[in-house]
């Protein structure tokens, strides 16, 4: 039968949950999150997106097909050229300057999360980093169709958090997400039972330090 991502989650089902319904994304569906919270996690965001963009380029370097190399080459493009040119401009919406950005210094939970992703990414396989980087990506889509089926989710300009909302519910975020959540399928298909408990033992550690991110934001800690 094989493994698939679900099968992840189900494994680390109280974390994962933990994660797509923390407070901060309650709040963020509610549109009563505090703004300096936002502004605090959208700063710390954007150097996690230049992190981010390195993992690509680990991605690149432990690619053993040149599917796995092209994909890898198009993640990191799409950060470098597109998405953190897109950041730069939402965070000036809310009164970050470039300048400001370029200068932040780095939370302790930006730290624990990227360089764990870094550091999974070396020691292991292609597989153990894009498990890694799974909550992430596949977790901020999930975060936006979860919030579209709750009762308490305000849409519209009555919530600040809109367009946020809709950044990860857009076509195009969503179809990254089902082509990622297709690579992992196919390839854990082919896991031993062993190397399962390995792959889960990554993703809960990396769910829970996604957690700390988003508490690091609601604390505006560094």
């Amino acid at each position: 039968m094989g493994y698939h991502f679900t099968d992840l989650t189900r494994a680390c089902h109280d974390d994962w949950r933990a994660y797509i319904e923390h407070d901060f994304v309650r709040n963020l569906g509610t549109g009563t999150l505090d703004d300096g919270a936002f502004r605090h996690y959208l700063q710390q965001d954007y150097l996690f997106l230049i992190h981010f963009a390195r993992a690509y380029a680990l991605a690149a370097y432990k690619s053993r097909t040149l599917a796995d190399l092209r994909q890898a080459h198009e993640g990191l493009k799409a950060i470098v050229d597109v998405e953190l040119g897109l950041h730069v401009g939402y965070c000036r919406e809310w009164g970050i300057s470039e300048e400001q950005l370029a200068t932040l210094p780095e939370a302790r939970a930006t730290m624990a999360y990227t360089r764990y992703v870094l550091d999974t990414g070396n020691r292991g396989d292609l597989l153990d980093l894009h498990v890694a980087l799974a909550p992430c990506l596949v977790g901020y889509g999930e975060i936006a169709n979860w919030l579209n089926t709750q009762v308490f989710t305000v849409r519209g300009e009555a919530n600040p958090y809109d367009a946020w909302i809709a950044m990860y519910e857009s076509e195009e975020f969503q179809a990254a997400m089902h082509a990622e959540l297709a690579w992992l399928d196919a390839r854990l298909a082919d896991v031993t039972p062993a190397r399962f408990d390995e792959l889960c033992a990554v993703f809960r550690d990396a769910t829970r330090l996604e957690i700390d991110f988003w508490q690091m934001g609601l604390d505006r800690s560094l």
